[in-house]
């Protein structure tokens, strides 16, 4: 492994692949400071208002002027909004047929769709029904699910929202509906239980007539108000469950095509190697699986922020493209309306670990989307109908994030980090790509796959790629990824709140 990483040749920085002290030689110059590990360096002198560029691309300005072999970060180096001259449809490279269609172990269910899992889910339509919820749920661990070998188990599903809030018609309102009405329908689930107050903002009955939703043996609805209390709540949705638990019991696993599948692209906890190592290996592994007539979920709008004119060269339609720049439009005006900045992400970690600015993170993050073409472009928590690569508007927080994709259909999860993250999910599970070995060696017990050998091993990244699209079809199939193994993502289930608290 060389001293640096250096991405395209017109760039005029270079990324340190361990801690470099001062006067240490880096292509034509040598080195005037201490570098750390994953940040970067000038190999030519910068003047201040001057570009700096990495993977080919604009990911800030210089602050001042700085010198051939300087150290390149937030001392130096100052974000301004993009401004670019978007293209629609300029770069559309089709994922190639696969040689053979690849299958896993999944459950079909009745209305065609197939889950990776098989849970009971116990939904909240309110934070009022949170500890109803929650004790329904815990009345049900190991031993009461004995009997059931082929129920995963009854996760509850609570929140902090649901009244206070703008009435129907407003984005925060529809953007909970929507999130509810996934969980419901969720492929993963196959019975679900919808406990509310019954005086909330958030009616259920409201949800039941926008979507159709009926009720029956797999499917009940109760607000503690009407049962008359707290316990007795808890007691009667016990009983629900336990009558649910028989009949879902009754699913097994049969051999479904790996078009079925449909994979939420997270980072977190991201650093220099997230754009080098683990999201270029899962864009490998997002193109396998588009090929083979699956769908990829890119998501996290502030994150692609500085990449997105990637992103819309990309789309299959001006439509499409359109959409896109739309949601950048909205977090743009967002954060100005509650005076922040889009570069207000990346976090303190996230610098720790060399990144920059929000350009220099979002090219990096984009690279999770892979190749092909972007075919859809969705709202928070809306039902993914499109195959292909996909991207859906949320926040840059994770568990918000995985919410709104959950919801929207995925049936799994893959999250790669670089400074490490204890981040799982249900009742899709949650695979986790370590960027570097370092951290990998660490944290062993959270990290699924190291992608840290692309630089330390002579791995390449497309046989990384084929590593990960391989672990979705064993974990789609039932083993257990790292996050599940521990228990995580009972308490990870977070719809975003957009708008007003009254």
């Amino acid at each position: 492994m060389t001293d640096t990483v250096r991405l395209d040749a017109s760039d005029n920085v270079v990324t340190a692949t361990r801690a470099l002290q001062a006067g240490t030689p880096v292509e034509d110059v040598a080195t005037t400071g201490l570098i750390p590990s994953g940040h970067k360096i000038a190999t030519r002198a910068i003047p201040k208002g001057g570009e700096i560029r990495k993977y080919a691309q604009l990911i800030g300005y210089a602050s001042q002027d700085i010198g051939a072999g300087d150290h390149v970060h937030t001392q130096n180096t100052e974000f301004r909004n993009t401004d670019v001259a978007y293209e629609f449809g300029t770069d559309l490279r089709p994922a190639p047929k696969a040689e053979k269609p690849d299958t896993f172990m999944g459950y079909r269910r009745e209305n065609g769709k197939v889950g990776t899992r098989n849970y009971i889910a116990v939904v909240t339509s309110v934070n009022c029904s949170a500890t109803a919820a929650r004790r329904i749920a815990d009345a049900f661990g190991p031993e009461e699910l004995a009997a059931y070998p082929n129920v995963d188990g009854v996760v509850a599903f609570v929140h902090g929202t649901g009244c206070g809030m703008a009435g129907q018609g407003s984005d925060g309102f529809e953007a909970l509906q929507r999130v509810m009405w996934g969980y419901a329908r969720h492929p993963n689930h196959s019975g679900v239980l919808m406990v509310g107050l019954g005086c909330e903002m958030n009616q259920i009955d409201w949800l039941l007539e926008a979507y159709g939703l009926k009720q029956g043996p797999l499917f009940q609805t109760m607000n503690i108000q009407g049962v008359a209390g707290l316990r007795k709540t808890i007691e009667t949705g016990i009983e629900k469950v336990k009558a649910m638990l028989p009949l879902a019991n009754q699913a097994t696993r049969s051999e479904c095509p790996a078009s079925e599948l449909m994979v939420a692209l997270q980072c977190g906890g991201s650093d220099a190697w997230s754009g080098i190592t683990a999201n270029p290996a899962l864009g490998y592994a997002c193109d396998l699986l588009t090929a083979q007539g699956g769908t990829g979920v890119l998501a996290e709008t502030p994150e692609i922020y500085g990449a997105e004119h990637l992103l819309t060269r990309r789309a299959t339609s001006r439509a499409v493209g359109d959409k896109l720049v739309g949601l950048i439009r909205w977090w743009e005006d967002y954060t100005h309306r509650n005076k922040g900045s889009m570069d207000n992400n990346p976090s303190p970690g996230n610098k720790k670990g060399g990144l920059t600015t929000i350009l220099e993170k979002s090219l990096g993050a984009a690279a999770k989307g892979g190749t092909t073409p972007l075919t859809g472009v969705y709202k928070y928590a809306e039902p993914v109908a499109a195959k292909g690569f996909t991207f859906m508007d949320s926040p840059g927080y994770d568990p918000a994030s995985v919410t709104g994709q959950i919801a929207g259909g995925c049936n799994l999860v893959c999250f790669t980090t670089g400074r490490g993250s204890a981040f799982g999910s249900k009742p899709a599970p949650t695979i986790k790509v370590a960027t570097n070995s370092e951290m990998y060696a660490r944290m062993t017990e959270d990290m699924d796959v190291n992608a840290g050998d692309i630089l330390t091993g002579g791995v390449t990244v497309e046989q990384k790629g084929r590593e990960i699209y391989e672990m979705f079809l064993r974990v789609a199939s039932g083993e257990k990824s790292k996050s599940e193994a521990q228990g995580l993502g009972d308490y990870e289930f977070v719809p975003w709140q957009i708008g007003a608290v009254m």
